[in-house]
């Protein structure tokens, strides 16, 4: 290969691998991954890729249009001196224990460093592992650009995430049931190769004390604290508890910014957990179009809802308790976890409170400001409202015009008409609260403006504008990705010339699946 790239690769080199090199569906024990080959895709072609991450890894624009490139971000051809392979994990899902799991369609091909940034390149899509149980390891171009377009899209919103550097076509055709109803059909096989400085998550921790295996533990919680947080000192028990105390709070930061934006992840499993706080694995993800806390985009969590909107705090607190008890044997004290754990629930009550506040443009403190917050989030529930809308048009309100508020945030409502009685009052009233509490703050209307929409983005990936996409994309139009991933490198800009993706979600879209139906189908 002719590309230039700095290998630092460190996972794959000292901790401990599984000696079987077979590609065959096993339990693999006392071993944090397994090495794997991609699966040779039959015709490869290059979709889009990401600027930024090519220069984040040291390539350039020129290197994107070789063939090496291409080889190298489809799995055709594997990097001079890396040796791919799949992680080994257990994990939680939708609330109970599964067993081992792993990277079942997700191969790592190598560690990069370029200034003074270490990433660790991922495919996405490129082939079966020991950890694919009864699955190929493949990957669809319906999802794939979701994952493409969503996690680069969540970078420029400031939400702590996992990258993607390139989506590519394999060629193949791939058998999947979309909604799980015996109605599978074949759909174009897709790669996408993400980048982060590390792919671990709770469930990688989890495996090991399941199964009694306290020395691989220890080895990869240590490898974890040199390598991503060494900033907390030499692994000793008083590091494991400092370092599961920050781990609980960057995945705090990360929920806080998810429920700012809007975001729903749909499937917070434990193995779907990063362990740096960061958004990982986009599978039945959805944006709230209108405002409820009880909305899941996730056709399989459908009837009990765990992973609502309104949940997530919650699962992350329940995640947390999953990660302290597979750390817990590296200090066999259940006291200063226990802390942190009881110290969550005030802390991601203050954090949600202040992110609100932030999103009302408050910056003077004052204890009735949860009041507010209660009684907004009880009205934004009488009737169907745009989040995304509501928020953006609500720096417009000028503070001794709020009696004006229904001109400003109107067309956030999907049924206007419904805006009369009881709930017409309920609204007046808090927007006469509002108003009141505006007055009380010490910036100018046009400085709350620009705070607010600094924080309550104009655009984000809808639902439906996925879609619009995928539907492009299968047939061979991908013009609608490349204006996407432009239109979110600046989602708090104006951006007049994309108006009409302002804009409420569309009848034709409320019960189309991939707008409001989704499923784990990948």
């Amino acid at each position: 290969m002719t590309l230039k790239l700095n290998i630092k690769d460190k996972f794959n080199k000292e901790l401990p691998a599984d000696p079987i090199l077979e590609n065959s569906r096993r339990q693999v024990s006392e071993a944090c991954f397994s090495f794997v080959t991609p699966k040779i895709p039959s015709n490869p072609s290059l979709i889009h890729v990401s600027p930024e991450m090519l220069n984040n890894l040291g390539l350039t624009k020129e290197d994107s249009e070789t063939k090496d490139f291409l080889n190298l971000v489809t799995g055709a051809e594997i990097f001079p001196n890396t040796k791919p392979y799949a992680m080994c994990y257990a994990g939680h899902q939708f609330g109970n224990w599964a067993g081992q799991l792993g990277d079942g369609r997700a191969i790592n091909l190598a560690e990069i460093e370029h200034k003074n940034k270490h990433w660790a390149l991922q495919l996405k899509g490129a082939g079966e592992t020991p950890y694919s149980r009864s699955a190929d390891g493949l990957a669809v171009l319906r999802s794939s650009i979701r994952e493409y377009l969503c996690s680069e899209a969540m970078f420029h919103l400031g939400v702590p995430t996992t990258r993607a550097l390139s989506l590519s076509l394999s060629g193949d055709q791939v058998l999947r049931d979309v909604m799980y109803n015996g109605n599978p059909d074949y759909e174009k096989g897709a790669i996408v190769a993400r980048v982060s400085p590390s792919f671990l998550r709770f469930g990688s921790y989890q495996i090991f004390p399941s199964r009694g295996d306290v020395d691989t533990l220890k080895t990869l919680v240590d490898f974890t604290i040199n390598t991503h947080y060494s900033h907390l000192g030499k692994p000793s028990k008083a590091v494991y508890i400092a370092f599961m105390k920050e781990v609980a709070t960057r995945s705090l930061d990360m929920v806080i910014h998810w429920q700012r934006v809007g975001f729903v992840h749909g499937v917070m499993n434990t193995d779907n957990m990063s362990i740096l706080g960061l958004t990982i694995d986009y599978g039945p993800y959805g944006w709230l179009e209108g405002y409820d806390h009880g909305w899941t985009p996730n056709t399989t969590d459908n009837t009990h809802k765990r992973y609502s909107y309104g949940s997530q705090m919650q699962i992350t607190h329940w995640n947390l308790f999953q990660l302290a008890n597979a750390i817990y044997p590296l200090v066999e004290d259940a006291e200063p976890f226990e802390t942190i754990l009881n110290d969550f629930p005030k802390e991601a009550e203050t954090a949600y409170r202040d992110m609100m506040r932030s999103k009302l443009g408050l910056k003077v403190e004052i204890e009735s400001d949860g009041e507010l917050i209660e009684e907004l989030e009880k009205v934004l529930h009488t009737s169907e409202t745009d989040m995304t809308i509501f928020f953006r048009n609500l720096a417009n309100l000028k503070t001794s015009e709020y009696q004006e508020w229904w001109s400003i945030i109107s067309n956030a409502f999907y049924k206007p008409n419904e805006i009369n009685g009881d709930i017409k009052d309920s609204w007046k009233h808090w927007f006469s609260n509002y108003g009141k509490r505006l007055a009380k703050e010490q910036s100018t209307d046009q400085e709350r403006k620009l705070e607010m929409n600094s924080i309550n983005p104009k655009y984000v990936l809808r639902n439906y504008m996925a879609q619009l996409a995928i539907d492009d994309a299968d047939k061979g139009d991908y013009k609608l990705i490349e204006e996407f991933f432009n239109l979110l490198k600046k989602p708090y800009d104006e951006q007049p010339t994309s108006e009409k993706w302002f804009s409420k979600r569309p009848e034709w879209a409320r019960n189309k699946v991939g707008c409001s139906m989704l499923s784990c189908s990948s």
